[in-house]
């Protein structure tokens, strides 16, 4: 289903309990954020719950919008440039999506106001160091996935990931690993396509197969998402 204007304008915007106008789209399978510009940039709340949004971009400017909620989608992957987009964001919930790459997660290092987020659910948040990165990467995030984040923390990421204000060499192969291409959005449809019979089984003979937790972790993301990468060995 498509966001359109029309959809929009029948969706409830109602005072939620923290006393936020909040725009609920929850349930409803659109596939992409579109048209929010008719939303005249009236909501502290926007909640994508429950959607079948793979990209977490294309909004208008909306300097009130202070929390978006985007929980079991199939977002894999973030815009470059949605601290243009968002700059007053203060959480995001990404919880349940198909984030693997921390290249993605970069891309909120710019949103200065971000204090909340979550990416429990999310392939990258298994990944070694994830905490850390992040932690590097987003140095505004107090609260982690609903875990403070601490001093020490802030100091072993430090550590890890900074040397002398330049990325460390790990935090440098941790960028360069990525299995989503950074395509613009307009060209997404050329690089994805959705899985044929035959390509699912093949990947269900894999996860047989596979010699590794990570390996398998890896494939069933790729299944459960339901799209192939044609760039994606």
């Amino acid at each position: 289903m498509k966001l359109t204007a029309e959809l929009l304008a029948h969706c409830d915007a109602v005072l939620n309990p923290l006393r936020d106008h909040e725009l609920d789209l929850r349930g409803l399978k659109v596939n992409a954020i579109e048209n929010l510009g008719v939303t005249r940039d009236l909501n502290d709340t926007i909640d994508f719950t429950d959607n079948d949004i793979r990209y977490l971009g294309n909004f208008p400017l909306l300097k009130r919008l202070q929390h978006v909620t985007a929980t079991n989608n199939h977002i894999a992957r973030i815009d470059s440039q949605i601290h243009k987009q968002l700059p007053y964001l203060h959480s995001l919930t990404l919880t349940n999506n198909a984030v693997a790459d921390f290249a993605q997660v970069a891309h909120l290092a710019r949103l200065r106001r971000l204090e909340y987020l979550s990416l429990m659910g999310n392939p990258v948040s298994r990944k070694k160091h994830y905490r850390e990165f992040v932690v590097w990467k987003v140095p505004s995030v107090r609260v982690l996935d609903y875990k403070r984040v601490t001093d020490r923390e802030r100091q072993r990421a430090r550590e890890l990931m900074d040397d002398g204000g330049k990325p460390s060499a790990l935090a440098k192969e941790l960028l360069s690993e990525t299995t989503v291409p950074d395509v613009p959005e307009a060209r997404e449809s050329k690089a994805r396509r959705p899985l044929t019979e035959e390509e699912r089984s093949a990947i269900e003979r894999a996860i047989e197969r596979a010699q590794s937790l990570e390996e398998i972790r890896r494939l069933e993301d790729r299944l459960r998402l339901g799209y192939a990468l044609d760039t994606l060995s």
